[in-house]
């Protein structure tokens, strides 16, 4: 009967309690702890320590401790606990299947533009006007900017009075050459009626040949001179530097008042109607990439991905990358030169497991999906993806062929929820 009623109050209080008033001297034996069990002013723990006291200690507290554990609880019925679980409907699952794909060989670079044309000045001299800024857009023979050209001026004029000397010698030589073919057929007809010695006739003879020949230089001295004065024109039009070609300016080093020198670049002139990006192609590619070939360029700077085509295949190897140059012709809109780019070349097919791109579930830093087992139990399943083709995402790992997938309502998957619908035309359960 006592252990009865130990067991009822070990019920309503804790072991540690039980064993903190039951061990210590200070409670056990002492006269105050007995009188207040009998005032009834004691606790619960008061009553337990005062009937194991009378029981013998130790045992009891081992009895008390065993009691406590397991003696005066409540028992639990053995057998299998069903589990309930959420019926889950309105997704869609889709069974996954191996699907064939382009075999991709990717490599970077940096995008350039098709052309771009470096400006410098031909001539020596102080730039006095520039009529162009970074970021302008020109065309083809427009004015860059202009170069002092007084100096060139005076040898244009020089030159001018050079070419109108020499027509005026022309005209001499001319006049000259007239006057002794007159003399000369004069000279002849005395010598044909035995008037004129033949001495004299041969002395005609020689004046005319030396008027030829003062012609003919007079001829060629006119041709030098205005030969000078068109070079001395061209120079004089180098102090206007104008466009070479239609695009953007970039690059501008220069400003007015600056001198410029033959040879020292003062700005660039980007073509922007077309771009380009070379990369280098690895050794085991020759003869698998070649000219016609499409590629996609990704620019991340634009977040962007571009269509190009292969337009030129350069076929020696580099011994020291064993690799070699590939060009790609790229076009659209807000591509700059010195981009970098990310290139896919397909080179290849090869099948991979593909997923909706809505079935990708993100929580936090893992990415998952949601799967059906055979027993119609959704489970959250991690997974790692690779790139993208179109609306789906290739699925590197965690997902195997024939496994089934909840493609639609994903917000409504639960995990370990149960699946109710149908699936590739077997109905479920309802």
């Amino acid at each position: 009967m006592k252990i009865v009623n130990i067991c009822s109050s070990i019920n309503q209080v804790s072991f540690p309690q039980v064993k903190r008033a039951c061990l210590s001297g200070r409670q056990v034996g002492n006269p105050s702890f007995t009188e207040r069990f009998r005032t009834g002013r004691n606790d619960r723990v008061s009553r337990v320590c005062l009937a194991l006291n009378k029981l013998s200690m130790v045992p009891v507290v081992v009895l008390a401790f065993v009691l406590f554990l397991g003696g005066c609880g409540k028992k639990v019925k053995p057998g299998v606990s069903e589990v309930k679980r959420e019926r889950i409907t309105g997704v869609k699952v889709e069974t996954m299947r191996p699907t064939e794909v382009d075999k991709y060989y990717e490599t970077s670079g940096t995008v350039i533009a098709r052309a771009v044309s470096v400006v410098s000045s031909r001539i020596m001299g102080t730039i006095t006007s520039l009529k162009v800024k970074d970021g302008d857009r020109v065309r083809a023979g427009q004015l860059l900017l202009t170069i002092d050209d007084r100096d060139i001026r005076e040898k244009v004029a020089a030159a001018g009075e050079g070419y109108e000397e020499a027509k005026k010698a022309l005209d001499a030589a001319r006049e000259n050459r007239a006057l002794v073919d007159v003399t000369y057929r004069r000279y002849k007809n005395l010598y044909d009626e035995k008037a004129l010695s033949g001495q004299e006739l041969d002395q005609i003879e020689t004046r005319k040949k030396v008027a030829d020949i003062d012609l003919e230089r007079a001829e060629a001295g006119v041709r030098r001179a205005g030969a000078m004065l068109r070079e001395a024109e061209v120079y004089q039009g180098f102090g206007r530097v104008t466009s070479p070609a239609a695009g953007i300016v970039t690059n501008k080093k220069t400003d007015a008042g600056s001198m410029a020198v033959p040879g020292t670049p003062l700005m660039s002139i980007e073509d922007d109607s077309s771009y380009r990006i070379e990369i280098k192609g690895n050794e085991t590619l020759a003869g698998r990439i070649t000219r016609g070939m499409e590629a996609y360029v990704f620019i991340g700077a634009l977040d962007r991905r571009f269509k190009g085509k292969v337009v030129e295949v350069v076929p020696s190897v580099d011994p020291g990358s064993r690799s070699f140059i590939v060009k790609i012709a790229l076009k659209g809109e807000g591509i700059r030169n010195g981009f970098y780019g990310r290139v896919s070349i397909p080179v290849g097919k090869k099948k991979v497991l593909l997923v909706p791109a809505g079935a990708i579930v993100e929580r936090g830093e893992l990415t998952g999906l949601y799967t059906v087992g055979g027993n119609d139990v959704i489970q959250y399943t991690l997974v790692r993806v690779g790139k993208s083709y179109g609306d789906r995402v290739e699925v590197l790992s965690g997902l195997k062929p024939d496994e089934r997938v909840v493609v639609g309502g994903v917000e409504k998957a639960v995990d370990g929820g149960l699946y109710v619908g149908t699936d590739s035309g077997r109905e479920k359960s309802m």
